[in-house]
C-alpha cells in the first residue's frame, strides 16, 4: 500500500494584511469623565473617526469614575499584570490600535507598563507622542525607545516634536508622521464683545501655568481703556489636588490681592465641555498662555484657541512658537516680565493688531480641524494594514 506522502515546509512567506477602507480602532487613553486634555483629545477622535465610518472601541486607563461611554469595552488597571493581558486582548479585535502616550497616565515607572501592552498586540500599532522630552532621563528615554520600536507608526503633533524626537531618539525615521492636534471650529462667529475686556486662560490648573506672570501684569493694564479683567477658567489638576490642595490657586489669589488687582483677576473653577470653551473664548479679547515651560511641543488650548479665531499671547514655548510665527499671536521670552505686559498692552490697545491676529487665527483655524485630523489617522492606519507582514511557517 502506498502510504500518503509527507511535506515538510519551512520558510517565510510575505501576506498582505487585509485592507479596509474604513479600519475599525482599537484606542487606549484616558478617557472622559476624567478630567483631562488627554481625555478630551481621545474622546474628540474617537467622535470624529466614527463619523468618518470607522468602528472605534476604547480601552480606558481606569481612574476610579465610572465610563458610561458605549464605545469603552474595558478598561486597564495599572499595576496588574491580568489587566494588561486583557488589554491587549480587548485591542487586538480592532485592524489597528492607537494608543495614546504620556509617561504619567501608565502604571510602572515612567508608564513602563505601556510597553508590555504593545507586546501582546498581534494587529499593527500608532502611538501618538503627546510629550516629547528634550532632556529624558535614561529610563524615560528607554521606555519611550522601546514604544517607539514596538509600534508601527509614532504620531506626532508639531514639527518642534519631530525635530525632537529625531534629533534626541533612536527612532526608525520612516514611522514618524506629524498629525496637526484638532480642534473644533466655532459654528457661530463671536459678535461684538461687551463689557471689560477680557483675557483668558483656561485649562487645569497648578504650578507651572505660568499665571503669576499674568497678575503681574495686571496693574499696568488697569490704565487702559475699559480696565481689562482677567479669568482663570479651570479646575485645579486632580494630581496636584490629590498633593497639594488648592494652594496654587488660592497663591494666585492672594497675589491679586497684594498688587491691588483682585477686582480684576477672577477665577471659575467649573469644569466646561468644548462646546462651553469655545463660547468662553469667543467672549474675550485675547488668551494668554503664560507657561513655565520651554518644551511644551503640543497644547492643545493652544490649538483650541487658534480655532476660536481670538488673538494669543504666549510665552516660547515651541508649539507657540511654531503655530503663532505667521501672525496669529505674540510671543514673548519665559523671563521678560516687561515683554509679556507691552505684549498684552499692544493687543488690547492696538484694534488692527488684534484685528489682524484673529484674522490669521481664522486662516489657520480649518487646517487644524478634527475632520481633516481624523482622515489623517485612518491613512496612517491604512497605510499600515497594507504593508506586506513576514510570516514564519513550518509544516
Amino acid at each position: 500500500m502506498v502510504g500518503t506522502p509527507t511535506f515538510h515546509f519551512s520558510g517565510t512567506s510575505v501576506l498582505e494584511r487585509p485592507r479596509s477602507r474604513t479600519p475599525s480602532v482599537g484606542l487606549l487613553s484616558t478617557y472622559p469623565p476624567t478630567p483631562c486634555g488627554l481625555a478630551n483629545f481621545s474622546a474628540a477622535l474617537a467622535d470624529t473617526l466614527s463619523a468618518n465610518g470607522s468602528t472605534v472601541n476604547v480601552v480606558r486607563v481606569a481612574d476610579g469614575l465610572p465610563g458610561p461611554s458605549n464605545r469603552v469595552v474595558g478598561e486597564l488597571v495599572n499595576g496588574s499584570k491580568a489587566s494588561v493581558a486583557a488589554c491587549a486582548g480587548l485591542l487586538n479585535g480592532s485592524d489597528v490600535a492607537v494608543i495614546q502616550h504620556e509617561f504619567g497616565i501608565y502604571g510602572g515607572a515612567d508608564g513602563q507598563e505601556v510597553v508590555d501592552v504593545l507586546a501582546g498586540l498581534t494587529i499593527p500599532s500608532i502611538v501618538v507622542l503627546h510629550t516629547v522630552p528634550r532632556r529624558p532621563t535614561a529610563h524615560q528615554r528607554s521606555v519611550l525607545e522601546s514604544v517607539m520600536r514596538l509600534a508601527d507608526s509614532v504620531v506626532v503633533m508639531s514639527e518642534s516634536a519631530a525635530t525632537v524626537l529625531r534629533a534626541v531618539f533612536d527612532v526608525e525615521r520612516g514611522k514618524i508622521s506629524t498629525i496637526p492636534h484638532g480642534s473644533t471650529t466655532p459654528t457661530v462667529a463671536a459678535g461684538k464683545r461687551a463689557g471689560r475686556p477680557t483675557l483668558l486662560t483656561w485649562g487645569l490648573l497648578g504650578p507651572g501655568k505660568g499665571i503669576e506672570r499674568v497678575i503681574d501684569a495686571m496693574p499696568s493694564l488697569q490704565t487702559l481703556r475699559g480696565s481689562p479683567r482677567y479669568l482663570i477658567a479651570g479646575r485645579t489638576h486632580p494630581k496636584v489636588l490629590a498633593h497639594e490642595g488648592e494652594a496654587y490657586r488660592e497663591a494666585r489669589a492672594e497675589q491679586a490681592q497684594r498688587l491691588g488687582v483682585a477686582g480684576s483677576v477672577s477665577f471659575d473653577g467649573a469644569y466646561r465641555s468644548t462646546a462651553s470653551l469655545s463660547a468662553l473664548a469667543q467672549t474675550s479679547a485675547l488668551v494668554v498662555l503664560p507657561y513655565d515651560s520651554t518644551e511644551q511641543v503640543t497644547s492643545g488650548v493652544l490649538v483650541d484657541a487658534i480655532a476660536s479665531g481670538r488673538p494669543v499671547v504666549a510665552t516660547a514655548f515651541p508649539h507657540a512658537v511654531e503655530l503663532l510665527g505667521s501672525g496669529a499671536g505674540l510671543i514673548v521670552a519665559h523671563d521678560d516680565p516687561d515683554a509679556m505686559t507691552a505684549a498684552l498692552r499692544s493687543v488690547l490697545s492696538d484694534p488692527r493688531l488684534a484685528g489682524g491676529m484673529a484674522a490669521e487665527a481664522r486662516r489657520l483655524a480649518p487646517t487644524m480641524a478634527w475632520s481633516l485630523v481624523a482622515k489623517s489617522y485612518q491613512a496612517v492606519a491604512q497605510r499600515i494594514i497594507a504593508r506586506p507582514v513576514e510570516r514564519t511557517w513550518a509544516f
